[in-house]
């Protein structure tokens, strides 16, 4: 019985499935977003994770980065532990107080865009100086000191034994579309107006265009992982941005379907000629998005297809017309090097960002 139970997990027979993470992609978009804001420094942002990539396997390829952006703190102790002795700053700030203790004993910077978080920092001893950046809420509403309370909490904030640098924060909501920046910008001027400090503005789409925005220092997000913040409107290939995942599986199945016969779940895809279809060991417990609809893009053997039918929880479908020569175990791709992810993120009538973030743990994930 035990033999048996090994035999199951024997880690030589895995189920044909895998995320690569291109390491010199990472450090290639992490130069394109240089090259876009020349006199920034730059706040890569690895939170969620790294975008589902991976702390671990990103940091090779950002790591001529001049500091890191990101939520959780263990994800920090973790950029501390692989060696990382430069900023990391929290974009949410801390949410109680023994958060700080960490905070300190590592050195990270941190947001404040809370009354809450001033009262946490006037009430806590800190052994180091702590970098802060004062959040304002320009109209994205969410977090921030609203522009007329502004200079008064920098005044509080400077008054803070251990405060050092306070640097100034907003978040664009419109950078990557039609309404822009305007409107947020010309609230933030009239907020800070004589408020002393460096400012920190742009993620991604701001980065690439809104140059006026650019600031002391620009945090890239999306972009350093190969998606474009406009999507197919400008993609990813037209900003020289190179994909940084490619999740890959391979064809487990062929079936001949007769003319009128369907494919999967819900009988929704129905052949209308005889054709060939093929089983992918990928479904939406993999991360792939159930919504995703027939004609979805998908490449098989390197060959441009299409999914057909309901993704189910452990595979998918795949119209093998324009493919002939496959065969069982011909390699798929799903996204990444070859068929850009906000290809499918936009048939699935999502985001790049969902669709890296979504990859599962059961997924086995490595730098390459």
């Amino acid at each position: 019985m035990l033999a048996q139970l090994l035999l199951r997990f024997d880690p030589a027979m895995p189920r044909p499935i895998k995320a690569s993470i291109h390491t010199a992609a990472l450090a290639h978009n992490l130069d394109v977003a240089r090259r876009h804001a020349p006199n920034s420094k730059v706040w890569a942002v690895v939170k969620a994770n790294a975008y589902g990539h991976g702390i671990e396997n990103a940091y090779p390829g950002l790591r001529d980065t001049d500091g890191f952006g990101l939520l959780d703190l263990d994800e920090a102790v973790r950029l501390r532990e692989l060696g990382w002795a430069g900023p990391i700053l929290l974009l949410e700030g801390f949410f109680k107080p023994e958060d700080l203790a960490i905070v300190d004993k590592y050195g990270l910077t941190t947001t404040v865009h809370s009354d809450e978080q001033l009262r946490m920092l006037e009430t806590t001893r800190l052994t180091k100086p702590l970098n802060i950046q004062l959040k304002m809420n320009s109209g994205m509403n969410r977090l921030g000191f609203a522009p007329e309370r502004f200079r008064a909490a920098w005044e509080r904030a400077r008054a803070i034994p251990g405060v050092s640098q306070i640097v100034l924060m907003t978040h664009f909501s419109d950078a990557d579309g039609e309404r822009g920046i305007a409107h947020q910008m010309e609230t933030f001027e009239r907020g800070a107006c004589d408020v002393p400090g460096e400012r920190s503005l742009s993620n991604s789409a701001a980065t690439l265009f809104h140059p006026t925005a650019h600031g002391a220092w620009v945090r890239p997000g999306i972009m350093l992982y190969g998606s474009s913040p406009k999507g197919l409107e400008v993609t990813a290939a037209q900003l020289d941005l190179q994909p940084t995942q490619t999740l890959e599986a391979e064809l487990i199945g062929i079936q001949d379907v007769p003319a009128g016969g369907s494919v999967g779940y819900g009988s929704s895809f129905v052949a209308q000629t005889p054709m060939r279809v093929g089983t992918v060991a990928c479904g939406y417990a993999d991360g792939y998005p159930r919504v995703a609809p027939t004609g979805t893009p998908i490449l098989v053997d390197g060959v441009r297809t299409r999914t057909v039918g309901r993704v189910s929880m452990d595979m998918l479908s795949v119209d093998l017309t324009p493919v002939p020569q496959a065969r069982v175990g011909a390699s798929v791709t799903l996204w990444g090097r070859g068929l850009c992810i906000d290809e499918v993120a936009a048939s699935a009538g999502t985001l790049g960002y969902e669709l890296m973030c979504a990859v599962a743990r059961r997924v086995p994930i490595h730098a390459v």
